[in-house]
């Protein structure tokens, strides 16, 4: 029964057992991912808009489905403005991820579209998913707390002002793109370049600082600096995406196939 909180995998497992992990998803359309993301035991559902046609529609959808299998849906935006923002939030989503920050201002602005009065600007509603539709008392401060917003340390500009981001309340983790970051450095790909390290140091402690917890995303691939960074303080990880994890399993079984095949 939902009263007074919204219950957070997510969340939980950051502050309860420090570490959670995220499943990604960019292919799948219908709502039997969210229950084997809750089955494979990933802590949250991470909906891609950003590099996917997921519309507002589908991946609310999607959300609801994470949510009554008990997995947090998280939702990382196209862009930061609050036609996306606050309608994924109204279609059940307990976080948002905003990509391409280059301000202060702009990590502010994201926060004003996810939060209700006072930390923020979103439209008041009521009856939403997270409370199973029901109007409950508080249900905006509840939000507030339940809700995970999420800037992108993806830019230089970001990650120079990255103290600053970190401070503003209502942000509640920042996402580590390293890929993009190192396209933004001239290091395409070179993710054992120190820099890397440094822009995790310098995030961490930043979080560290503010109270803040730190996620690690384009590093998928290599669980060896997952494990370095979550060792150095990072509190959760983009563990894979959808499409990946097929066509990783689909081209192992083909090649086993193969194998029997007489020559």
């Amino acid at each position: 029964m939902i009263s007074s909180g919204i219950p957070n995998t997510f969340l939980e497992n950051v502050h309860g057992n420090g570490f959670a992990s995220t499943l990604s998803v960019r292919l799948v359309r219908t709502n039997e991912i969210a229950m084997m993301a809750k089955t494979a035991g990933f802590d949250g559902l991470l909906i891609e808009m950003e590099h996917s046609t997921f519309d507002v529609d589908l991946t609310s959808q999607l959300c609801l489905a994470a949510l009554y299998a008990n997995i947090a849906p998280i939702v990382r935006v196209p862009s930061n403005t609050t036609a996306f923002i606050s309608r994924v939030l109204d279609g059940g989503a307990l976080g948002v991820i905003i990509p391409h920050i280059r301000s202060v201002a702009e990590a502010k602005k994201a926060v004003d579209a996810a939060k209700f009065y006072p930390l923020g600007t979103r439209s008041a509603t009521s009856g939403t998913p997270q409370f199973q539709h029901r109007s409950v008392p508080n249900a905006n401060h509840a939000s507030n707390t339940g809700t995970v917003v999420i800037p992108m340390i993806e830019t230089l500009e970001a990650l120079e002002l990255v103290d600053e981001i970190a401070a503003l309340e209502g942000v509640d983790s920042l996402l580590i793109g390293t890929n993009d970051l190192c396209l933004e450095t001239g290091l395409p790909h070179d993710f054992d370049h120190p820099r890397v390290t440094e822009t995790y140091e310098r995030t961490i402690a930043a979080c560290k600082k503010h109270g803040k917890f730190v996620g690690i995303g384009g590093l998928n691939s290599r669980l060896d600096l997952i494990k370095k960074f979550r060792e150095m303080g990072a509190s959760w990880a983009m563990a894979g995406a959808d499409n990946a994890f097929l066509m990783a399993a689909a081209t192992s079984r083909a090649k086993e196939m193969n194998g029997l095949k007489f020559t």
